[in-house]
């Protein structure tokens, strides 16, 4: 229905994309990818007005959340901005925010083996030494899928390299950056599997970053 051909290569920068009312009152969304109208896979920044709530429902397919502004909710807790929040499949929530926030979330992409449910304050987690200047904050491994935060600092020039299982991309500060573009903070990029780059940035950059998880094509 919209950008479900995991063949090619995406890049959009959410800050140029216009709010669209959901079903919910009070909840919007900027829709990145989608299966159906209202279910399966999907891929969206959303915005919760203060006080807006959804009623109780579950995910078939798990749910993944960072949350970006504000403070998101549920039965669970308050989870502010910095926190990655992964539910797997079948967890039921009535999800609110008392003020307001904004969440990047990936539903119905989550392995049915994979159990894990996953709460993490990203500002209060240490980072681990990367690859050259680099450094990691891993939040998820699963059967070849990794996830993790990746603190870039300015000048950093990565090897040129290939994605096994794809790539994805959302950066949350700074401006990434490859051969093929620059992109900044807001941006979502989705590169297929065995796409190769050579990623670099010029100031200091965070990045949250999905590898092994998309289609063998």
């Amino acid at each position: 229905m919209l950008n479900m051909n995991f063949s090619l290569a995406l890049t959009i920068n959410t800050n140029h994309m216009k709010w669209e009312p959901s079903p919910i009152k009070g909840v919007w969304r900027k829709k990145l990818a989608r299966e159906n109208f209202e279910s399966g896979h999907a891929t969206s920044v959303v915005k919760y007005e203060a006080g807006a709530r959804f009623s109780q429902h579950d995910h078939p397919g798990g749910e993944e959340i960072l949350v970006l502004k504000g403070i998101f909710s549920d039965h669970t807790g308050d989870y502010p901005a910095g926190s990655y929040l992964r539910n797997p499949l079948g967890f039921k929530h009535s999800p609110f925010s008392q003020e307001g926030c904004e969440i990047f979330v990936k539903l119905h992409q989550i392995k049915p083996e994979d159990k894990a449910q996953v709460r993490i304050d990203m500002t209060a987690t240490d980072w681990v030494q990367g690859q050259g200047n680099l450094k990691v904050m891993p939040l998820h491994s699963f059967q070849g899928e990794h996830v993790a935060l990746v603190k870039w600092p300015a000048g950093e020039v990565f090897l040129p390299h290939k994605h096994f299982g794809g790539e994805e991309v959302f950066v949350l500060s700074g401006t990434f950056k490859d051969e093929h573009g620059d992109y900044p903070a807001g941006t979502w990029i989705r590169s297929p599997h065995q796409s190769q780059h050579h990623p670099f940035v010029t100031e200091d950059t965070i990045i949250w970053v999905k590898t092994g998880h998309l289609p063998l094509y």
